[in-house]
């Protein structure tokens, strides 16, 4: 099987065994037989350590077990496709796209040593880039292996390395048609085949070349045997070539309706594999990216379509369909469509065309016959002519791909990368795999060699024994092929023979080899086929076939058809054999080699090559193939195909590949190898103390002299120890033995102590426990006792209560019952004598009584009916009020009357309240008559009682009495009981009415407490809303700038790069000749570069200095004239984007400026408008449900309107007015909002109007800029390309007239667009005057009150709108339109105010002048001669020239200079400052104050030239001086920290409020009083930005070589890692060496920067940010590195690096910068070392993982877990299923799928405003700057 099984010994071996007994990785047991005859024991296995390695000489044990398994870990368990073999790089190929090839991968690839990254295509591409230019030798890349193995790739990626690392040396973007050049070769020259979607099927050799700078300047290809014979033949599941399939994708194309195409089923030539689509390919798109490549390598139009027409014919030529004539004949029909679509393309004529398909000509020496062919024959002439049409076709287009990447320039050095077929064996092997499998036996022969060298090398430099190693030799194989009777040479011999075959070949081979030669042989059931004994494996070929391929025969007839074409190109294809056929010539049947041949070759030698065999022509490429690979440096990639099913990471075969050929060598040898100091680290372990001597060379010698006894074993070096195979796993397993050992002995001490410590707790916590026990018992007991006494007590004085109050109990109950008894026979008999007494009284009475309730229940009867018929009608009422309710325009009237209707419903409640008072009253005056009644009654009793003896004697008439009263007393009990139940009634009606007020209390106090709770949540979404858009608002802003700040740099890099090449210019062509004149305009852009205008401005020049030039050649100056254009568009559109960017970059600083300022009263004013509409809409509710509320109490009152009546007091008033007043005061908060809403809606709309017009009219403008920009910059770079390019060495007589026309346009045009720039300046300035109007006005509107804010926002409206009525109704009259209106009127504004401007300056100076005057005057005393002299004499006496002594005065903060002291300031104070003597002697910053205060002066004097020209000159000098020394961190962090005081100068002194907070009054004084720097802030801003991007690459430039040396590979806590084996490809060692670097050194360049930077003065925030921007590149490339080292990944590397962050982290602390976000920038680092260490086995491992890794992204953390290698036994390797639950677990994150950190990224700087406390008047100028010229003023 292709992988082998690991096992353990269970059982100890012994001599005579006939099995082994073994224990498999799964635990299984198993018995292996051993073979009787040979009783050959198994290989045996590399310790675990070792699995897995980069490379794989350093496998102690170098077997093919072994190599299969470390493949089969890495591809399968690592996902590692790229692994070292010596110094071959193994390729396996993925079937899937990576992630490892991006620009990040290539930047931390390049510069690297080959062994210190894993293994990579890109590390072979470095390495090949840097021995050329360390050796000055030139390289080839031998890229080789089967086919689908991913050659083709493998290739495309070291050119594409190549093109990034070295860029191009001109503008013609070189490297961009180099890698344009494969979209073509591989349309033209691959095809699908059953193995691979892509297979190359031709072999080629790119020469990449370099200049003295190693920049690619061209490139140039060589093809070898291209395979015709799939154009008109294809096998099952294949295709043809891309180039058939995307023609005829594209067929629908316009400008392929001529070809006459369809789809690729419709042509025989693309139908024969069944197959015509790709999976994941679309062939339209394809065809769109040649086209673009043909573009872009300079292939016009007209020849792309003369291509298409020729494929397009061989597509149609495969469908002529040839019939058979007669038994020996075939004819083709006249009227073949195909045929004439053929003959139209080609342009030749049909006939003959026809008559030669069908026919050939032989000739004899006397005559000539035309001989018909057969239908076969046809067929097979019709095949070759299509494969011979293909063939010069590729080989034209590989000709003119060449041209296009053929330079100028002198080349000094390439790199060949040759893509080249591997080894193949197939059932059936024929002409093509014998001569793949030849050149394939070449190319191991030139590796076996290479190696031998290299290993003879290794042995002289360490001066070991040199004894010769036994490896195969292939020379007998090359001789059987290639020497004379070989196997090529009985081929071409065979095939000049007349009668020659196939079979008669087939018996002159055996007949000659088959008993000289042991490695060629016959198979035993044939005699047409014969048996090689490659390098790699036998192969059987089949001779049917190899002398027709080897001929190569073409029908010339057909040939000369073609030759009289009136098809342009297709005449150019075949007008001279000898100009497109290469020596290699063509193959009929297989594949050929074309290159390109000289013009001069002639014809006859044309002819005799053609002549040549195929096999011939091979063999003498391939001599050239190997020529050029001697002469060049080799570097090996062989690609391998895992399976053939394409399946991604499946590895389930291992080709003939080269890779166990390998190794062979090494292992012949000694492949492994130690340094001394490596082999110490490593086995320490296995030393004593006393074996360690201070000579490392001398232990490790000592040391194996003791373990390994056979000195055979070893040998040692100079500087490395060498081992046998099998040595390094000895030693490792007596250091795990040692290991293991110590281990056993520390966990039986800790075991010890820890049962010790437990059997103490134990014995203290028994001892404890029972104290304690005791102690409770003891107090158990005491407690026991006190509870029985106590129980005793409480029994006696219970019983004693309980009897006591049984007795008192009885005596109580006994006078109770006397007493109520008592009473109750007392009012008996008091009761019946009073209704004795009564009974006449009542019924007198109670006939009245009845009549006037009978009146009073009819009365209520009509009340009640008048009350249901109201509240019937009140029902209505409310039904359409509650439908008019739920409308709009109804509530806004609800609203508009509400107060009036509550003060009505006021009203009526008042009203109602008089109504019950009356009826109180009412009712209090029938009680008052009942009572008056009541009292006659008592008085008609007495009289009663006085008649009661005359009663007594009518007997009749007391029986009727006594009847009456009965009745009464029947109607008595009647009314009480309805009195009784009335009384309830109302009872329960006033307890409801009750209920309901406290019910309707509640809910209010709820809804207040839901209003506040809905507030406050309100207040808190708003809060956290605005902090949410504050950070994306931030978030946005860093990108702007960002983004602007790479643009700076850019614009920055470009204006450097266009310095050099007129410097270069000047330098070549300033060389004085006779007839012709030298004009000197080479100057920098550091003295011509000014803050606006300098591109005008040295357009200008350039045009003066052109009138005193001569012409120029137009042919030679075409090419550099290009290079200056591209330059000059490229700064254009550079400056033209930064322009927008910066305007954008304003607009973003300014709401990010608000945010920040409305973010201090967030909770009055941050989130006020959306929380009152929200509150608004919650009041609308609250008032409709309030309403609903009002409605129910109305019909309440309504139904109770009786029972009011009858005297019960009106219930429900205080609730009623309660809810009246929250109403209102709802009410009228909802007007105040409203009123809110309307000013803030209206002054919204009006600022969102006016910024849509400013940005309409900024876009035109910018535009029209940016058209002028263009043309301008064009016009100057063709004035510079005139004055500078080719004026030397050139005849006089060649010069002619220059061409005005064209300088006379582009002044004109230049005129022009300066005119529109000025005007367009001017509106933009009075849009952005017009902008903080309107914030002004905004600000001042939220100031007012509510009244005055509504009218003044109505009046702004008003305004706005008429001035636009006004504008709209003025322009659409103006013949020019609005536009030129609008631009005419703000440039009458713009003049206005500029005047208006200049008077208030006059204003300005004449008042100063007064005051002058006013003070003189009073100084001299005044006197009469001041008042007989005219202010005209004194203006003429003040400017005699008379010397006046002057009068001391305080020095007012500036200092005067003069003109022509400007460029002695700029020298003294700038360029020849220097830095240290200053941030020594001097105050911090204190060349920007001078520099300042010389501002200031010429401020004060109103001289805005002079101010111009020195902040010019300041920026510039600034400029020069970092060009010059921009390499000195000193002098860079030196300048950066004046042009920021110098900034924060031009701000705090700029007379702005927002600038002038913290000012003193005399601070006050010294501001500019003329002009407004604010543009040139800009300017200085920018400069500050670029000094901060040169400060950050020094920076860089110094700390990148510290970084992963002292983070990564430096042991700073000592013995925690150990270094494991290592093969051919060494590691940079860091161990102990000197001159290593240190995790101390990165700490004391840091305090070096922090120090300097504090000593320049450096504002501390800007301190901050330098610092995290340290960081982040130390935490970047730490893990850049870390993700692309297996070895790096373990637990002890991560130990490490976690403590040199902790170190990191304690700097910043003692620097007190722990809050500037540095600390944040590793956190990606600290997660990865923290992954190193975590557990990574189960499901809570993973969970924990997913939780802690947040700041590293899904492929990051995969990376890591493959990367992971146990430097011991005792570690355990991450599982394949334990990655696979990470990635299911981080499925769903969404982030960038980049693998590595972006180390080129800067974090976007911010200068936040740092005033000075320092007043400028109290500054001293030291006398050793030489600024005696500077007067104080």
């Amino acid at each position: 099987s292709l992988f082998n099984l690991s096992a353990e010994l269970t059982k100890d071996y012994k001599p005579g065994d006939t099995a082994l007994y073994l224990q498999l990785e799964d635990g299984t047991t198993f018995e292996y037989k051993l073979d009787p005859a040979t009783m050959n024991l198994p290989h045996l296995r590399n310790p675990d350590i070792l699995v897995g390695e980069n490379d794989l000489t350093a496998l102690s044990y170098l077997h093919e077990p072994a190599v299969l398994h470390n493949l089969k870990v890495r591809f399968i368990d690592s996902k590692l496709i790229y692994t070292y073999c010596g110094i071959v790089l193994v390729a396996i190929n993925p079937y899937e796209n990576l992630p490892i090839y991006g620009t990040d991968i290539i930047n931390a690839y390049s510069g690297q040593n080959m062994g210190d990254m894993d293994p990579h295509i890109f590390a072979v591409a470095e390495e090949a880039y840097k021995q050329m230019a360390r050796d000055e030798r030139n390289q080839s890349i031998i890229v080789s292996g089967e086919s689908g193995a991913g050659k083709t790739v493998s290739a495309k990626y070291a050119m594409r390395y190549f093109a990034t690392v070295s860029g191009s040396a001109s503008e013609a973007n070189v490297e961009e048609k180099v890698l344009a050049s494969n979209p073509i070769v591989e349309a033209i020259g691959n095809a699908k085949t059953t193995r691979n979607d892509n297979s190359s099927r031709f072999g080629k050799y790119i020469e990449i070349g370099f200049d003295k700078r190693y920049r690619i300047i061209g490139a140039n290809m060589r093809t070898y045997l291209l395979e015709k014979s799939r154009v008109v033949f294809q096998a099952d599941d294949e295709r043809n070539y891309h180039i058939f399939y995307q023609l005829c994708a594209s067929a629908h194309l316009p400008e392929f309706k001529a070809l006459k195409l369809g789809s690729a089923g419709d042509f025989y030539y693309t139908s024969q594999g069944r197959s015509p689509v790709i999976d994941g390919v679309d062939d339209d798109k394809e065809m769109c990216t040649t086209r673009n490549a043909f573009t872009l390598l300079g292939i016009n139009k007209s020849y792309q379509m003369g291509v298409f027409r020729v494929l397009a014919s061989i597509l149609h030529l495969g469908n002529v369909e040839v019939k058979d004539h007669d038994a020996d004949s075939s004819t083709i029909l006249p009227s073949n469509s195909h045929l004439n679509i053929f003959c139209k393309l080609m342009g030749v004529a049909y006939q003959d065309m026809s008559q030669w398909l069908c026919h050939r000509k032989l000739k004899t020496a006397t005559e000539t016959y035309i001989k018909p062919l057969s239908k076969l024959q046809a067929v097979n002439a019709r095949d070759a002519l299509a494969k011979h049409i293909y063939a010069k076709l590729f080989s034209w287009i590989v000709e003119h791909v060449n041209q296009a990447l053929q330079s100028s320039i002198k080349q000094h050095s390439f790199i060949g990368v040759l893509d080249i077929y591997g080894f193949e064996t197939f059932e059936m092997n024929s002409f093509e795999q014998f001569c793949i499998n030849y050149a394939n036996e070449k190319l191991q022969q030139q590796f076996n060699m290479h190696v031998f060298k290299l290993e003879q090398e290794e042995y002289m430099k360490e001066q070991i024994p040199w004894t010769l190693i036994d490896f195969y030799d292939n020379q007998p194989c090359i001789n059987l092929i290639e020497a004379k009777m070989g196997i090529l040479d009985l081929l071409d011999e065979e095939c000049k023979m007349p009668k020659g075959t196939d079979d008669t070949w087939a018996q002159k081979l055996y007949n000659t080899h088959l008993k000289t030669c042991p490695l060629f042989e016959k198979p035993r059931l044939s005699n047409k086929a014969f048996i090689v004994q490659h390098f790699a494996d036998k192969v059987e070929y089949q001779c049917e076939g190899f002398l027709e391929k080897n001929k190569d025969t073409v029908n010339e007839e057909q040939i000369h058809v073609l030759k009289g074409s009136k098809f342009d190109l297709l005449v150019e294809l075949f007008q001279d054999e000898d100009k497109a056929t290469s020596p290699s010539g063509a193959s009929s049947g297989g594949r050929t080699r074309l290159s390109i041949r000289p013009e001069h070759t002639l014809r006859g030698q044309a002819n005799k090559e053609h002549k040549k065999t195929v096999s011939l022509q091979f063999r003498n490429s391939l001599q050239l193939l190997m020529e050029t690979l001697n002469v060049t440096t080799p570097h090996y990639v062989r690609c391998i195909k895992p399976n053939d099913f394409k399946f991604p990471y499946i590895f389930d075969q291992l080709r003939a590949c080269g890779v166990l050929e390998t190794i062979r060598i090494s292992a012949a040898g000694f492949p492994s190898r130690w340094t001394y100091q490596e082999f110490f680290s490593r086995y320490r372990v296995l030393m004593k103390q006393k074996d360690v001597l201070p000579e490392k060379k001398l232990t490790c010698k000592n040391l194996l002299e003791k373990l390994v006894k056979d000195e055979d074993k070893y040998q040692f070096g100079k500087t490395k120890i060498f081992f046998r195979a099998g040595q390094v796993a000895y030693l490792e397993k007596l250091r795990a033995d040692k290991l293991r050992a110590a281990c056993i002995r520390i966990q039986k001490t800790i075991r010890c102590w820890l049962a010790r410590k437990k059997y103490l707790r134990m014995r203290a916590a028994a001892i404890n426990i029972q104290r304690h026990v005791r102690g409770y018992q003891a107090r158990c007991l005491a407690n026991f006792l006190r509870c029985t006494r106590a129980a005793i007590i409480i029994q006696k004085y219970q019983r004693m209560f309980v009897e006591r109050r049984r007795y008192k109990q009885q005596q109580a109950a006994a006078l109770i019952i006397q007493c109520i008894l008592r009473a109750y026979m007392a009012r008996q008999h008091y009761q019946g004598l009073l209704r004795e007494h009564k009974a006449v009284i009542i019924q007198k009475f109670v006939r009245g009584w009845l009549v006037r309730q009978w009146y009073k229940c009819t009365l209520a009867a009509i009340v009640h009916l008048q009350s249901c018929v109201r509240r019937m009608r009140a029902k209505r009422e409310l039904k359409k009020l509650k439908i008019e309710a739920r409308s709009v325009e109804h509530f806004k009237k609800l609203n508009i009357g509400m107060e009036n209707k509550i003060m009505q419903l006021q009203r009526k409640v008042d009203e109602q309240h008089k109504e019950n008072k009356a009826i109180a009253e009412r009712l209090a005056g029938l009680e008052s008559s009942h009572a008056a009644e009541s009292e006659r009654l008592r008085s008609e009793v007495a009289r009663l009682r006085s008649v009661e003896v005359e009663a007594r004697n009518n007997a009749n008439r007391i029986i009727f009495l006594l009847e009456e009263l009965e009745a009464l007393r029947t109607e008595k009990s009647v009314m009480e009981e309805w009195a009784e139940t009335y009384r309830d009634e109302m009872e329960q009606l006033v307890a409801e009415l009750k209920d309901q007020n406290i019910l309707l209390k509640s809910e209010k106090d709820d809804l207040n407490q839901l209003i506040q709770e809905q507030s406050q949540q309100m207040a808190e979404k708003m809060q956290r809303v605005l902090k949410e858009e504050t950070r994306q608002l931030e978030n946005e802003l860093n990108e702007e700038r960002s983004r602007y700040q790479n643009l700076l740099s850019e614009h920055l890099r470009l204006e450097e790069r266009y310095d050099d090449l007129k410097e270069q210019m000047s330098l070549t062509l300033n060389v004085p000749k006779d007839g012709h004149v030298r004009t000197d305009f080479a100057r920098g852009s550091n003295e011509s570069e000014c803050a606006y205008g300098s591109v005008l401005a040295e357009s200008e020049e350039a045009s003066h200095g052109a009138e005193v030039r001569p012409a120029w050649d137009i042919t030679k100056t075409t090419l550099d004239m290009s290079v200056v254009f591209n330059l000059q568009k490229k700064v254009a559109e550079l400056e033209h984007e930064k322009q927008l960017l910066e305007d954008d970059l304003e607009c973003r600083e300014e709401q990010f400026q608000r945010a920040r300022d409305e973010e201090e009263h967030s909770k009055t004013r941050g989130a006020e408008l959306e929380y009152e509409s929200l509150k608004r809409q919650d009041l609308e509710s609250e008032n409709k449900r309030l309403k609903h509320e009002l409605n129910q109490m109305r019909q309440l009152l309504m139904e109770d309107t009786t029972t009011v009546a009858m005297g019960t007091a009106m219930p429900g008033g205080p609730a009623y007015k309660l809810l009246l007043d929250q109403l209102n005061l709802a009410n009228e908060e909802l007007e105040v909002r409203k009123e809110e809403v309307l000013i803030l809606r209206s002054q919204l709309v009006s600022q969102k109007e006016a910024m849509q017009h400013k940005a309409l009219l900024y876009t035109e403008g910018t535009q029209k800029t940016k058209d002028a920009g263009d043309m301008t910059q064009a016009y100057m770079g063709l004035k510079e390309s005139n004055s500078n390019t080719f004026l030397l060495w050139i005849p006089a007589h060649l010069f002619h007239p220059p061409p005005r026309l064209l300088e006379a346009q582009m002044q004109a045009q230049k005129r022009n667009h300066e005119n529109e720039i000025e005007v367009l300046h001017g509106e933009l300035q009075s849009l952005k005057e017009e902008n903080n109007r309107q914030q002004q006005l905004l600000a001042q509107n939220l100031q007012l009150p509510p009244e005055a804010r509504i009218e003044a926002s109505l009046q702004h409206e008003i305004t706005r709108l008429t001035h636009e009525n006004l504008v709209s109704e003025m322009h659409t009259d103006y013949p020019g339109g609005y536009p030129k209106y609008r631009l005419l009127v703000l440039q009458r504004v713009v003049d206005l105010m500029e005047q208006v401007e200049q008077q208030d300056k006059a204003v300005r100076k004449l008042r100063k002048q007064l005051k002058v005057f006013a003070k003189k005057f009073c100084e001299m005393g005044g006197g009469s001669q001041a008042e007989s002299i005219s202010p005209g004499q004194q203006a003429e006496e003040a400017i005699q020239p008379v010397n006046i002594p002057r009068k001391e005065k305080d020095f007012q903060g500036m200092l005067e200079y003069k003109k022509e002291d400007e460029q002695k300031l700029v020298k003294y104070l700038i360029l020849e400052l220097k830095p240290r003597g200053v941030a020594v002697n001097v105050i911090p910053g204190l060349p920007a104050y001078i520099l300042f205060m010389c501002l200031r002066y010429a401020d004060y004097t109103n001289n805005d030239q002079k101010v111009r020209i020195l902040l010019t000159s300041i920026i510039n000098s600034i400029k020069k001086i970092l060009k010059k020394g921009g390499d000195d961190f000193e002098t860079v962090s030196f300048w950066l920290s004046n042009t920021c005081r110098f900034l924060h100068c031009l701000k705090q002194y700029s007379g702005e409020e927002s600038f002038m907070k913290h000012n003193t009054p005399k601070q006050n004084e010294h501001c500019l009083s003329n002009f407004d720097l604010t543009e040139y802030r800009q300017v200085l801003s920018d400069l500050a930005i670029q000094i901060y991007q040169q400060l950050i690459r020094c920076m860089e430039n110094i700390l990148q070589p510290m970084i992963v040396s002292g983070m990564l590979e430096h042991e700073t806590i000592q013995g925690m890692s150990g270094v494991k084996p290592t093969g051919l490809r060494k590691r940079t060692s860091s161990i102990a060496e000197e001159g290593t670097y240190t995790l101390d050194l990165i700490l004391r360049q840091l305090t070096a920067f922090h120090s300097t930077m504090c000593q320049h003065g450096t504002d501390p925030e800007l301190i901050k940010q330098v610092v995290k921007q340290q960081f982040y590149v130390i935490g970047a490339v730490t893990l850049n590195n870390l993700l692309l080292r297996k070895d790096m990944c373990s637990w002890s590397k991560g130990m490490q690096i976690r403590y040199n962050v902790s170190q990191l982290e304690e700097w910043l602390r003692d620097k007190n910068l722990m809050t500037c976000g540095a600390k944040e920038t590793l956190e990606p680092l600290i997660q990865a070392a923290q992954l190193l260490q975590v557990k990574k086995k189960t499901d809570e491992d993973a969970e924990a993982i997913c939780s802690m890794c947040h700041a590293l992204s899904t492929a990051q953390i995969v990376k890591v877990l493959n990367l992971y290698t146990p430097m011991n036994e005792f570690e355990e390797r991450v599982s394949i299923a334990f990655i696979r639950t990470i990635q299911a677990r981080l499925r769903d994150r969404k982030e960038s799928l980049q693998l590595l950190m972006d180390t080129k990224m800067i974090f976007p700087v911010t200068f936040p405003f740092n005033p000075s406390s320092l007043s400028l008047d109290t500054i001293q100028i030291p006398s050793s700057l030489n600024l005696g010229f500077l007067i104080p003023v």
